[in-house]
Order: structure tokens, then sequence, then C-alpha cells
């Protein structure tokens, strides 16, 4: 019991400690407000000298808690790495970041579970299986938020495609070639669908660092996770081997993608009455059926009440 409460103090009081503050912020500007150029000088040797201890904390911490979770083949890691990629995260420490953040998570939950198991006085071996059943919920949670920024991601790349495929085939026709048609494409698509914008860019990096069209459209495929990428890639891939036009195999390809997103729409729309069935049944019918046989069943149990011939009265 005590032991979990030093824990929990001292993990609380680093991140106090790590956390910035907005009154440096503030007495900053004033500062700058009243001239004073010695004490910004030195608020922003403290402010850089407190996020140089952050990083240096962070970067010595994480590969020795990702080493716990760490995966032991390499077919694993790879997996991992994609997943990551699918969810957008594709910085160098992302995979040291993820596996640090399982471990961290995993550490709080075993720590919140034996406190509170303790607390609540239960047995030794009731603690111990609160605590690795909160160990290991703690473990699967950085999983399930990965899986749903992957699927989020997923679902954004999935409508921006159409419209990403109308400029691609007007680009194309307008002259320019395929890989000119990505680079130009991903630079209009920025502000509007980022997450297709960025994967274009990437393909078009690819090739321009000598990567094969063939093999950079795959790795886009790969990284989206996307039957519809898959598919557009192989359009794109057949049309250049046999000769035909990219322009209306895109065109085509467009055309497909916008009737599956309308017939996707028509699905969830008559989905809606289905999924309405249980907060009608749940919810509204139980107060309908008492506001509407309420007043009723009232006057029935207030004439049975005084009438002599049931007995009531």
């Amino acid at each position: 019991m005590m032991l979990g409460v030093l824990v929990a103090a001292a993990v609380g009081l680093i991140l106090f400690s790590l956390w910035p503050r907005k009154q440096d912020d503030r007495d900053v500007v004033k500062r700058r407000l009243w001239g004073k150029r010695g004490a910004d000088e030195e608020a922003e040797i403290r402010k850089r000298a407190k996020e140089s201890a952050r990083e240096n904390l962070v970067r010595r911490a994480t590969p020795m808690l990702s080493k716990i979770v760490m995966p032991t083949s390499d077919e694993e890691q790879t997996n991992l790495r994609m997943k990551l990629a699918s969810g957008g995260f594709r910085q160098p420490y992302a995979q040291t970041l993820f596996l640090a953040s399982k471990s961290i998570v995993a550490i709080i939950g075993l720590v919140l579970g034996i406190v509170g198991g303790a607390s609540a006085g239960l047995q030794v071996a009731m603690v111990a299986g609160l605590g690795a059943l909160c160990a290991g919920t703690g473990l699967m949670l950085p999983d399930l938020w990965l899986m749903v920024a992957a699927g989020s991601r997923k679902s954004k790349v999935r409508e921006g495609l159409p419209d990403t495929l109308d400029l691609l085939v007007v680009s194309v026709e307008a002259g320019l070639a395929l890989d000119a048609a990505f680079k130009r494409v991903g630079d209009e698509m920025a502000s509007v669908h980022t997450e297709l914008s960025e994967e274009l860019r990437i393909a078009t990096m690819e090739t321009q660092m000598g990567l094969r069209r063939t093999e950079a459209l795959q790795n886009l495929a790969r990284r989206t996770g996307l039957e519809e990428v898959r598919s557009l890639v192989s359009v794109i891939v057949q049309a250049e081997k046999f000769g035909t036009s990219v322009a209306k195999a895109l065109r085509n390809q467009a055309d497909s993608l916008r009737v599956k997103r309308r017939q996707a729409a028509e699905e969830r729309a008559q989905k809606t009455a289905v999924k309405l069935m249980i907060p009608l049944v749940l919810f509204i019918f139980p107060a309908m059926a008492v506001v509407l046989g309420g007043p009723a069943a009232l006057n029935i149990m207030r004439t049975l009440a005084n009438n002599p011939a049931f007995g009531m009265g």
C-alpha cells in the first residue's frame, strides 16, 4: 500500500517538474513589454535547458522501456512498422516511442491495480490478479489506439480517392507525365485531403530517388492498406505494361470508386432504420407507453377500488 503511494507520488512529481508552465510565458511577455531583455534571455535559457533535459530523459528512457515489449522476430517488427505507417507515424523513433508507451501504460496499470486492490482490502492473490489484469489492459491500450488511428486514416484516404483520380485524369489528359501528375495532384490536394496528399508525395519522392514506379506504387498500396488503392495500382501497372491509355484507365477507376462510395452511403442510410430500433425499444417506446397507458391504468385502478363488486371498496 505504502509502496504504491510512494511510486505514484514520485511519478507525479517527475511529470510536474517536466510539465511546461504558462506562468513563465506570461512573465516573459511582461518583461518584453517593459524592455527587460536580460530577464528574457535568462528565461529563454531556462526554457531551453528544461526542454533539453526533457528530451534527454525521453531519449534515454524510451530504449530501455521499449526493450520490455520489443518484438523478437524481424517479421513482427516489420508488421509493427507497417501498422505505424498506416497510422501516419513514419518518424525514425516512432516504433521506439510506441513500444515505450506500451511499457509505461502497463506499469501504470499494474501500480493502479495493486494500489486499488490493496486499498479495497483484497487478499494477496486477488491483488496480484487485479494488478496483472490492469497491466495486460494497459499493454493492449496502445494497440487499440493505433488500430483506431489507422482506421481513421484509411477512411480519410478512401474519401479522397475519387477527387484525386479526377485531378489525375485532368493532369494526364493535359499532357503531364504520370510522375509529374502525381506530384502536381499531391501538391494541390494538400489542403483538402492531407493524408492522401502525403502518400502521393512519398510515392513521388521514391520515384525521384531512383525507385521504379511500379515498386513505388506498390509501396503506396502497402502503406495505405486499402483495396481501392491496390486496385488502382494494378490498373496503372497493367495500362503501362500493355500500352493502353492511362487516362482512360484512371477515368474508369474514378467512376468505379464514385459508384462504390455512393453505394456505401446508401448502405449506411439503409442501416440507419435498423440501428434506430435499439433506442426506440429501450427509451422511446417505454416512455410512450407510460404517457399513453398511464392515465388509463390509473382510472382502471381507481374504478376497481371504488366498486364493491370486486371486494376492494
